[in-house]
């Protein structure tokens, strides 16, 4: 479903549903000993990485075989990288139409249920969906976000244990809290009285196998018609498309077209690969021929997530518009250079200490945020014209240097 699907019927369908199920849900439970957990996370594979903690930390409480995960069929690839949650442990939603979403939903009802699973912590910050989906999985824990007297979107009052969303805490400790608050009073209000301290950012390292990169080398020498070995050449990956979630995160192709020919003409030995996911093929490719040069090659739509990860941990720099490549690398070593307009990344830049930030900080921004479920009302996004393509080569000069 297009993400403006998603919205219109989380609005007109999911309002209503949550007011009456509020009506005649049960009262809330006192503190109970978790046994089973299961996370609500259905879209956006970047912001999954940044709930690695969580997870983590949900698996020290219950055990790893007891740890469950709910997700979009299509953002399932990175839980499976992340190899934190048993295969028979996630339960995929298809999302190609609400209709499909309610038979899966209904599908995963019934496992949950069956599989006796205790604790649903919702991580959608104001989804009505997600709430609902909460409620009907029957659980006697269910964490999540809560608006109390505050005007934040209505999602009904359907969680037992309610949490005060806190503009100012980094998305990856907001995840962790939600597992911590398992272990809290739910009668305090609002959750949670904890100091953020005792919360902590960890990132899992992606080692591709010997078999991984040896295919990843061998298709860089098949595309490159220039000669290529590796070490003597620098390979500098550009992602120049943001997903249809936040098209105002896009920094303009032409300005990826200019960065490449900057790069190749002023360092001899650089290797330029465009990435992209398959719906972002031609355009990709479109900027790969503008670059012109047989030292630049297109790779959208040719990779799978993993062989994504091992192209990064064999090259130098990335360069991307805040989308989730953006927290992919971080899982690399690769250095990357973030583009930020209309987020933050006080809340959503990745934990990785190889990432660099480029941001404005326009008075306008970030103009998405969970109140307004990420639709903004800006059409002129100059948070990210006002970034100048030599703004970004002299942070990759640095990179290369």
């Amino acid at each position: 479903m297009h993400p403006q699907t998603i919205r219109k019927i989380d609005y007109w369908v999911g309002q209503p549903i949550c007011f009456l199920l509020t009506l005649f849900r049960s009262s809330f439970s006192n503190s109970h000993t978790p046994k089973k957990i299961i996370f609500l996370k259905f879209i956006e594979q970047g912001a999954t990485i940044l709930a690695y903690s969580a997870i983590k930390r949900a698996t020290e409480l219950v055990g790893k075989e007891n740890v469950y995960f709910c997700v979009f069929e299509n953002n399932r690839p990175i839980v499976d990288i992340l190899d934190m949650i048993p295969q028979a442990n996630i339960l995929p939603l298809s999302d190609k139409s609400f209709f499909s979403f309610i038979i899966d939903s209904f599908s995963a009802f019934r496992k949950i249920r069956r599989n006796k699973i205790d604790t649903v912590i919702d991580m959608e910050f104001f989804s009505r969906a997600s709430a609902i989906f909460s409620y009907m999985t029957g659980a006697k824990i269910r964490i999540g976000l809560h608006r109390f007297t505050s005007e934040y979107p209505y999602r009904g009052n359907l969680m037992t244990h309610r949490i005060q969303y806190n503009p100012y805490l980094h998305t990856s400790a907001f995840y962790f809290s939600l597992v911590e608050a398992v272990l809290q009073n739910p009668a305090e209000i609002p959750m949670m009285k904890v100091s953020k301290s005792n919360f902590t950012s960890l990132l899992p390292a992606f080692v591709p196998s010997t078999e991984e990169k040896k295919s990843m080398l061998q298709k860089l020498q098949n595309v490159f018609l220039a000669p290529f070995r590796d070490g003597d050449s620098s390979l500098i990956i550009l992602n120049p498309n943001a997903s249809d979630l936040l098209p105002l995160r896009k920094w303009e192709s032409e300005n990826f077209i200019e960065l490449g020919k900057k790069i190749l003409s002023e360092n001899e030995n650089a290797r330029i690969i465009i990435t992209g996911a398959q719906s972002e093929q031609k355009d990709a490719e479109d900027v790969c021929a503008q670059i012109g040069s047989s030292k630049a090659v297109s790779f959208a739509g040719k990779t799978s997530l993993r062989e994504l990860l091992t192209l990064y941990s064999l090259s130098d720099i990335l360069v991307t518009n805040d989308s989730g490549p953006g927290h992919f690398s971080s899982l690399t070593n690769i250095r990357t250079i973030i583009l930020f307009g209309p987020e933050t990344p006080k809340l959503f830049g990745p934990v990785s200490p190889n990432a660099y930030i480029i941001w404005k900080e326009l008075t306008c921004s970030p103009c998405v945020n969970v109140f307004n479920h990420r639709f903004s009302p800006c059409n002129n996004n100059v948070c990210m014209q006002s970034i100048s393509v030599d703004e970004v080569y002299s942070a990759v000069k640095s990179y290369l240097n």
